[in-house]
């Protein structure tokens, strides 16, 4: 499942870079314009990205904590 797969890595990126903002001084223009391609990609993967934060509700984890594996074997229990 490699959509899956980036889709998790961009999910990890957006929250990474949205910390980044918080943080005093917050982040570079380049970083910014990184962010809105970002959520601009995700946009267009809705299946995936709710694959992905159903997974991380069932398991109660954040999402920055799951891997590919834990949503792709999630997802093919619940199909049977």
């Amino acid at each position: 499942m490699e959509p899956l797969s980036e889709t998790l890595r961009l999910i990890k990126r957006k929250a990474e870079l949205e910390n980044g903002m918080r943080r005093p001084g917050g982040i570079r223009i380049l970083e910014e314009r990184e962010l809105i391609e970002v959520r601009s990609t995700l946009t267009q993967q809705p299946a995936a990205v709710r694959a992905i934060l159903t997974t991380a509700a069932r398991m109660r984890r954040p999402v920055d904590s799951l891997s590919a594996e834990d949503i792709e074997s999630l997802s093919a229990s619940s199909t049977h």
